[in-house]
């Protein structure tokens, strides 16, 4: 018999049986010393198909892109009347088309508008939304855009435009990178775990809110066998009774136990406010009904108005340097004069102490 000591005890080494997390790294795909360097999203098909597909990201970017032209734009009289004629494809307006703009570079990165100008005045008359998927950009080996290309949905194989010819915005562009980011980029993840665990989800409570059972059929006949299938499936299509000999068919009926397996509501509500999160957009904003405080809706909807308002200045910006049109975009609804006269009616219980005596002793 073996001898049993506890000098033979020993311990295990887990550190080499767990690799370390790492993040794998990236270099930016911007110009490099080569003549021309041409970029072409084709993840774009990808990229759209998730915002038709998945609900809360579709309703992410669609309030992103309302929320950024807001209630219109202010312009003078003169740049106001080269909008009035821009009308896209005929249907559209100056604000439609900036918000197809805006919710086309959330999903893609990048959007495109070919500028038709008038031959004469060099004015812009009017702006033609372009499919991403179909645009090359092509920069010179010192990083500046000379052109860009279009590659499907033309009569040619490829048509080109100058830089003056289209209106390109390009979404939190990093670095040397000709490109912009899309949105979707960093969700991919998140949005197939959602979509998954609904799906799951789906089938779970399909199969266990409608009974199943498991018949013993005191045969094995195949023929019997199936004829029985058939009565019983038949029935209980239309929710009937079935009524057998005794003892010929015994049922039995599948269930789970309590706790048996895990609630996937709760998994579906961490993924959607992590979606929320990283879009940018407080489910408030959409009209989410999940507990907070007033004071802490209004602090949501501050962060929010600051994201949208460095947006609405990007595309004043953009606008301007490429159409030569000033405009300013407003902002539906702001909550600062109401917090501030919130602040002032709580009076000097909610000072703090130190800016009251920063000026002492001075």
């Amino acid at each position: 018999m073996a001898e049993k000591r506890i000098s033979a005890t020993f311990a295990s080494n887990l550190a080499d049986a767990f690799t370390d997390t790492t993040v794998d790294p990236k270099t930016t795909d911007g110009p490099t010393d080569q003549k021309e360097t041409v970029y072409l999203n084709n993840k774009f098909d990808d990229w759209l198909g998730y915002y038709d597909e998945i609900a809360e990201l579709g309703i992410a970017i669609d309030t992103k892109a309302t929320w950024t032209v807001g209630k219109g734009f202010k312009a003078d009289p003169e740049d106001k009347a080269i909008i009035s004629f821009i009308k896209g494809i005929g249907i559209d307006g100056f604000n439609t088309i900036l918000e197809n703009c805006i919710r086309t570079y959330h999903i893609g990165g990048d959007s495109f508008c070919e500028i038709i100008r008038d031959d004469e005045t060099g004015d812009v008359t009017n702006l033609k939304p372009l499919d991403p998927s179909s645009i090359k950009i092509i920069a010179n080996r010192e990083g500046r855009i000379i052109r860009y290309e279009q590659i499907s949905k033309v009569k040619f194989p490829t048509k080109k435009y100058t830089p003056d010819k289209i209106f390109h915005l390009a979404r939190n562009r990093v670095a040397d990178e000709i490109h912009g980011q899309s949105m979707i980029k960093r969700l991919e993840q998140k949005l197939l775990a959602l979509k998954e665990i609904l799906v799951a989800a789906q089938v779970l409570f399909q199969r266990f809110v409608k009974p199943r059972f498991i018949f013993h059929l005191d045969t094995d006949d195949p023929t019997e066998i199936a004829a029985f299938k058939a009565k019983n499936d038949a029935a209980t299509g239309i929710g009937e009774n079935l009524y057998v000999p005794k003892d010929v068919v015994v049922p039995e009926m599948m269930s789970l136990a309590p706790n048996a397996t895990l609630n996937p509501l709760p998994y579906i509500e961490m993924l959607t406010n992590s979606i929320f999160q990283a879009a940018g957009v407080p489910r408030i904003i959409v009209g989410g009904s999940f507990e907070t405080t007033e004071a802490t809706a209004k602090i949501l909807y501050l962060a929010f108005q600051q994201t949208i308002e460095e947006e609405q200045l990007y595309i004043e910006e953009q606008v301007l340097a490429q159409l030569d049109l000033k405009i300013e975009l407003e902002f539906p609804a702001s909550l600062e004069n109401e917090l501030l006269s919130d602040n002032k009616k709580d009076g000097a219980q909610n000072i703090d102490a130190s800016e009251t005596t920063a000026g002492e002793g001075q």
